[in-house]
């Protein structure tokens, strides 16, 4: 018998977090899907409920609502330009760890699924700011969850029917197939990376860190 997932999704208005709940929505072993967001997602499915809240490093209204769950898709994120760098660790690793500690302290044996990026430093050391800081909040993530995988995905083709597609990936979209056939390890397609993501918690994967061929690979139907 498969497992029955019951995902928390956060950042599921932006392009990524849109596409995994797409996947998800779809998907026979996904039962239940709570999306938490600052404002509404605008779908209605049966196994779909969302939550808006404005502050995600106070969470204390609604966290009992946020037990009872064994996966979290965490796709929130900004952009390292044009922000300073003590806003751009404020959110990506400060925030993404509040999420975390209360998710582990209410479901201890939760999957955390991360989104992260391709070229993220893992030894913390590099001089770009943005991959230090993901790699800092990938391995404190590794070291808070038992199950946790972290997705590094290059440039991603949108899921048909995706509302929320960023401007230029729109005016690109047409250069993927090419980037697919010549460089498959920097292509991904959304529908992989959100089967992908529902596969970790399911049958797991050998890597804790998921570039883009482990994430082509394990988001085989």
């Amino acid at each position: 018998m498969s497992l029955r997932i019951k995902a928390i999704i956060f950042g599921a208005t932006g392009m990524v977090g849109e596409g995994v709940l797409l996947e998800c929505l779809g998907h026979p072993d996904v039962e239940q899907v709570l999306v938490i967001n600052r404002k509404p997602c605008l779908r209605l499915h049966p196994k779909l409920r969302d939550i808006i809240h404005a502050d995600f490093f106070d969470l204390t209204a609604i966290e009992p609502q946020l037990a009872g769950y064994n996966a979290c898709f965490f796709c929130l994120g900004i952009s390292s330009l044009g922000v300073s760098p003590e806003v751009y660790r404020h959110i990506t690793y400060d925030l993404t760890m509040n999420v975390g500690q209360l998710l582990v302290k209410l479901n201890p044996e939760i999957t955390f699924c991360y989104i992260t990026g391709a070229g993220t430093d893992s030894s913390e050391q590099r001089r770009i700011r943005w991959a230090r800081v993901k790699g800092a909040t990938e391995n404190a993530l590794m070291r808070l969850f038992k199950n946790s995988y972290m997705f590094r995905p290059g440039f991603l083709q949108a899921t048909p029917g995706q509302k929320n597609v960023k401007s230029y990936y729109k005016l690109l979209g047409w250069l993927y197939p090419i980037g697919r056939a010549l460089y498959p390890a920097g292509f991904c397609t959304s529908q992989e990376l959100g089967r992908a993501m529902i596969n970790s918690v399911i049958k797991g994967y050998p890597k804790r860190i998921l570039e883009v061929r482990d994430i082509v690979n394990l988001g085989k139907a």
